[in-house]
Protein backbone atom coordinates (compact mmCIF):
# COMPACT_ATOMS: atom_id res chain seq x y z
CA UNK A 1 0.00 0.00 0.00
CA UNK A 2 1.36 3.43 -0.93
CA UNK A 3 1.25 6.59 1.16
CA UNK A 4 -1.52 7.78 -1.16
CA UNK A 5 -3.53 4.61 -0.43
CA UNK A 6 -3.06 5.19 3.30
CA UNK A 7 -4.42 8.70 2.93
CA UNK A 8 -7.60 7.61 1.14
CA UNK A 9 -8.32 4.38 3.05
CA UNK A 10 -11.56 4.69 5.00
CA UNK A 11 -12.64 7.91 3.35
CA UNK A 12 -16.22 8.20 2.04
CA UNK A 13 -14.95 8.06 -1.54
CA UNK A 14 -12.97 4.87 -0.89
CA UNK A 15 -15.89 3.31 0.95
CA UNK A 16 -18.15 3.99 -2.03
CA UNK A 17 -15.64 2.38 -4.36
CA UNK A 18 -15.76 -0.81 -2.26
CA UNK A 19 -19.54 -1.15 -2.55
CA UNK A 20 -21.36 -3.07 -5.31
CA UNK A 21 -21.32 -0.85 -8.38
CA UNK A 22 -18.25 1.02 -7.19
CA UNK A 23 -20.31 3.79 -5.64
CA UNK A 24 -22.21 4.52 -8.85
CA UNK A 25 -25.86 5.25 -8.15
CA UNK A 26 -28.13 2.50 -9.64
CA UNK A 27 -30.34 3.50 -12.54
CA UNK A 28 -32.97 1.93 -14.77
CA UNK A 29 -32.18 0.57 -18.21
CA UNK A 30 -34.16 -1.09 -20.97
CA UNK A 31 -35.01 -4.75 -20.28
CA UNK A 32 -33.18 -7.12 -22.60
CA UNK A 33 -33.12 -10.95 -22.47
CA UNK A 34 -30.40 -12.17 -20.12
CA UNK A 35 -29.50 -15.22 -18.06
CA UNK A 36 -28.84 -15.37 -14.31
CA UNK A 37 -25.41 -16.57 -13.22
CA UNK A 38 -26.39 -17.95 -9.80
CA UNK A 39 -29.99 -19.18 -9.89
CA UNK A 40 -31.02 -22.65 -8.76
CA UNK A 41 -32.02 -22.37 -5.10
CA UNK A 42 -35.32 -23.29 -3.46
CA UNK A 43 -37.06 -20.67 -1.32
CA UNK A 44 -40.03 -21.20 1.00
CA UNK A 45 -42.08 -18.35 2.50
CA UNK A 46 -44.63 -19.33 5.15
CA UNK A 47 -46.37 -17.89 8.21
CA UNK A 48 -49.55 -16.29 9.48
CA UNK A 49 -48.49 -12.77 8.50
CA UNK A 50 -49.28 -10.72 5.41
CA UNK A 51 -46.50 -10.48 2.84
CA UNK A 52 -45.62 -13.92 1.49
CA UNK A 53 -47.07 -13.36 -1.96
CA UNK A 54 -45.94 -9.74 -1.87
CA UNK A 55 -42.34 -10.79 -1.22
CA UNK A 56 -42.39 -13.38 -3.98
CA UNK A 57 -43.84 -10.86 -6.44
CA UNK A 58 -41.08 -8.43 -5.50
CA UNK A 59 -38.47 -11.03 -6.39
CA UNK A 60 -40.31 -11.89 -9.58
CA UNK A 61 -40.34 -8.28 -10.77
CA UNK A 62 -36.71 -7.83 -9.75
CA UNK A 63 -35.66 -10.86 -11.80
CA UNK A 64 -37.76 -9.74 -14.76
CA UNK A 65 -36.12 -6.34 -14.54
CA UNK A 66 -32.77 -8.03 -15.20
CA UNK A 67 -34.16 -9.71 -18.31
CA UNK A 68 -34.72 -13.15 -16.80
CA UNK A 69 -37.78 -15.22 -17.74
CA UNK A 70 -40.19 -15.48 -14.81
CA UNK A 71 -43.52 -17.24 -14.31
CA UNK A 72 -46.02 -17.01 -11.44
CA UNK A 73 -48.42 -19.91 -10.96
CA UNK A 74 -51.03 -19.35 -8.26
CA UNK A 75 -52.71 -22.18 -6.37
CA UNK A 76 -56.04 -21.54 -4.57
CA UNK A 77 -56.29 -17.83 -5.43
CA UNK A 78 -59.47 -17.95 -7.43
CA UNK A 79 -61.08 -14.98 -5.73
CA UNK A 80 -63.89 -14.19 -3.31
CA UNK A 81 -66.63 -11.59 -3.05
CA UNK A 82 -64.23 -9.16 -1.35
CA UNK A 83 -61.75 -9.28 -4.28
CA UNK A 84 -62.35 -7.90 -7.76
CA UNK A 85 -61.74 -9.96 -10.87
CA UNK A 86 -58.75 -7.85 -11.94
CA UNK A 87 -55.79 -7.59 -9.60
CA UNK A 88 -53.12 -4.93 -9.60
CA UNK A 89 -50.27 -7.42 -9.90
CA UNK A 90 -51.80 -8.90 -13.06
CA UNK A 91 -51.93 -5.48 -14.71
CA UNK A 92 -48.32 -4.83 -13.69
CA UNK A 93 -47.19 -8.24 -14.97
CA UNK A 94 -48.85 -7.54 -18.32
CA UNK A 95 -46.84 -4.33 -18.60
CA UNK A 96 -43.40 -5.85 -17.84
CA UNK A 97 -41.49 -8.00 -20.36
CA UNK A 98 -40.43 -11.48 -19.32
CA UNK A 99 -42.92 -12.16 -16.52
CA UNK A 100 -46.18 -14.06 -16.94
CA UNK A 101 -48.81 -15.56 -14.64
CA UNK A 102 -51.64 -18.01 -14.46
CA UNK A 103 -54.26 -18.43 -11.76
CA UNK A 104 -55.51 -21.96 -11.20
CA UNK A 105 -57.62 -21.30 -8.12
CA UNK A 106 -61.27 -22.11 -7.53
CA UNK A 107 -63.73 -19.44 -6.39
CA UNK A 108 -63.57 -18.90 -2.66
CA UNK A 109 -60.88 -19.95 -0.19
CA UNK A 110 -60.64 -23.56 0.93
CA UNK A 111 -61.56 -24.09 4.57
CA UNK A 112 -63.31 -20.76 5.15
CA UNK A 113 -66.89 -22.05 4.83
CA UNK A 114 -67.58 -19.64 1.97
CA UNK A 115 -69.79 -22.04 0.04
CA UNK A 116 -67.06 -23.18 -2.34
CA UNK A 117 -66.88 -26.87 -3.17
CA UNK A 118 -64.09 -28.90 -1.56
CA UNK A 119 -63.93 -31.38 -4.43
CA UNK A 120 -63.43 -28.52 -6.86
CA UNK A 121 -60.64 -27.10 -4.72
CA UNK A 122 -58.94 -30.50 -4.73
CA UNK A 123 -59.31 -30.88 -8.49
CA UNK A 124 -57.94 -27.39 -9.13
CA UNK A 125 -54.94 -28.01 -6.87
CA UNK A 126 -54.13 -31.27 -8.63
CA UNK A 127 -54.48 -29.54 -11.98
CA UNK A 128 -52.09 -26.82 -10.86
CA UNK A 129 -49.60 -29.45 -9.77
CA UNK A 130 -49.78 -31.10 -13.19
CA UNK A 131 -49.28 -27.72 -14.87
CA UNK A 132 -46.28 -27.09 -12.62
CA UNK A 133 -44.76 -30.41 -13.68
CA UNK A 134 -45.09 -29.33 -17.33
CA UNK A 135 -43.26 -26.08 -16.64
CA UNK A 136 -40.51 -27.81 -14.64
CA UNK A 137 -40.08 -30.35 -17.45
CA UNK A 138 -39.83 -27.48 -19.93
CA UNK A 139 -37.16 -25.82 -17.82
CA UNK A 140 -35.24 -29.11 -17.73
CA UNK A 141 -35.22 -29.20 -21.54
CA UNK A 142 -34.16 -25.55 -21.89
CA UNK A 143 -30.72 -24.01 -21.51
CA UNK A 144 -31.22 -21.92 -18.39
CA UNK A 145 -27.68 -20.58 -18.60
CA UNK A 146 -28.71 -18.65 -21.71
CA UNK A 147 -31.23 -15.84 -22.26
CA UNK A 148 -34.78 -17.00 -22.95
CA UNK A 149 -37.53 -15.53 -25.09
CA UNK A 150 -39.25 -12.99 -22.86
CA UNK A 151 -42.55 -13.65 -24.63
CA UNK A 152 -42.13 -17.42 -24.81
CA UNK A 153 -44.51 -19.95 -23.34
CA UNK A 154 -43.45 -20.88 -19.78
CA UNK A 155 -43.16 -24.51 -20.87
CA UNK A 156 -40.31 -23.40 -23.16
CA UNK A 157 -38.25 -22.58 -20.08
CA UNK A 158 -38.17 -20.09 -17.21
CA UNK A 159 -35.36 -18.98 -14.93
CA UNK A 160 -37.60 -18.30 -11.91
CA UNK A 161 -40.83 -20.11 -11.05
CA UNK A 162 -43.06 -18.86 -8.23
CA UNK A 163 -45.62 -21.37 -6.92
CA UNK A 164 -47.86 -19.12 -4.88
CA UNK A 165 -49.91 -20.82 -2.11
CA UNK A 166 -48.68 -24.31 -2.96
CA UNK A 167 -47.65 -24.77 0.68
CA UNK A 168 -51.15 -23.80 1.81
CA UNK A 169 -52.55 -26.44 -0.55
CA UNK A 170 -50.43 -28.99 1.30
CA UNK A 171 -51.53 -27.65 4.68
CA UNK A 172 -55.16 -28.03 3.57
CA UNK A 173 -54.55 -31.64 2.45
CA UNK A 174 -55.26 -30.78 -1.17
CA UNK A 175 -51.73 -31.88 -2.05
CA UNK A 176 -49.21 -34.16 -0.36
CA UNK A 177 -45.87 -33.15 1.12
CA UNK A 178 -44.31 -35.66 -1.25
CA UNK A 179 -45.75 -33.75 -4.22
CA UNK A 180 -43.68 -30.69 -3.32
CA UNK A 181 -40.56 -32.69 -2.52
CA UNK A 182 -40.83 -34.49 -5.86
CA UNK A 183 -40.97 -31.13 -7.67
CA UNK A 184 -37.82 -30.04 -5.89
CA UNK A 185 -36.06 -33.29 -6.77
CA UNK A 186 -37.08 -33.04 -10.42
CA UNK A 187 -36.31 -29.38 -11.05
CA UNK A 188 -33.19 -28.59 -13.10
CA UNK A 189 -30.20 -27.23 -11.23
CA UNK A 190 -30.47 -23.69 -12.62
CA UNK A 191 -34.18 -23.16 -11.97
CA UNK A 192 -34.90 -20.88 -9.01
CA UNK A 193 -38.03 -22.16 -7.27
CA UNK A 194 -40.08 -20.03 -4.86
CA UNK A 195 -42.82 -21.66 -2.75
CA UNK A 196 -45.30 -19.68 -0.65
CA UNK A 197 -48.21 -20.30 1.70
CA UNK A 198 -49.04 -22.29 4.86
CA UNK A 199 -49.71 -20.95 8.34
CA UNK A 200 -47.97 -23.95 9.89
CA UNK A 201 -44.26 -24.55 9.54
CA UNK A 202 -43.45 -26.76 6.53
CA UNK A 203 -40.89 -28.84 8.42
CA UNK A 204 -40.73 -31.27 5.53
CA UNK A 205 -38.90 -28.55 3.56
CA UNK A 206 -36.18 -27.77 6.09
CA UNK A 207 -33.68 -30.10 4.44
CA UNK A 208 -34.89 -29.63 0.86
CA UNK A 209 -35.09 -25.81 0.73
CA UNK A 210 -32.17 -23.40 0.76
CA UNK A 211 -34.12 -20.50 2.27
CA UNK A 212 -37.06 -20.79 4.65
CA UNK A 213 -38.62 -17.54 5.89
CA UNK A 214 -41.43 -17.19 8.43
CA UNK A 215 -43.69 -14.17 7.95
CA UNK A 216 -45.13 -13.68 11.43
CA UNK A 217 -48.28 -11.71 12.19
CA UNK A 218 -48.01 -9.16 14.96
CA UNK A 219 -51.21 -7.33 14.05
CA UNK A 220 -53.51 -7.57 11.04
CA UNK A 221 -56.50 -5.40 10.04
CA UNK A 222 -58.36 -8.59 9.05
CA UNK A 223 -58.77 -9.34 12.76
CA UNK A 224 -60.62 -6.02 13.15
CA UNK A 225 -62.99 -6.85 10.32
CA UNK A 226 -61.17 -4.98 7.55
CA UNK A 227 -61.59 -6.91 4.31
CA UNK A 228 -59.15 -7.13 1.40
CA UNK A 229 -58.33 -3.66 0.09
CA UNK A 230 -57.69 -2.75 -3.53
CA UNK A 231 -54.06 -1.85 -4.05
CA UNK A 232 -52.73 -3.62 -0.95
CA UNK A 233 -54.23 -7.11 -0.96
CA UNK A 234 -55.19 -7.31 -4.64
Amino acid sequence: MTDSDDATAGTPAETRRQTPGGGVRPSATDIEPAAPAEFGLVQAWWGDGKGKTTASLGMAFRAAGHGYRVHLLQFLKGGADSVEGVRGEYNAIAAVPGISYENTGHYGWHGLLDGSDDDEHHAKARGALERTAEIVDGAADADLTAPLDLDGDPTDGVHLLVLDEILYAVEQDLLEEADVLDLIDEKPDNLELVLTGSHSEPTYLLDAADLVTEVRKVKHPFDAGVRARKGTEY
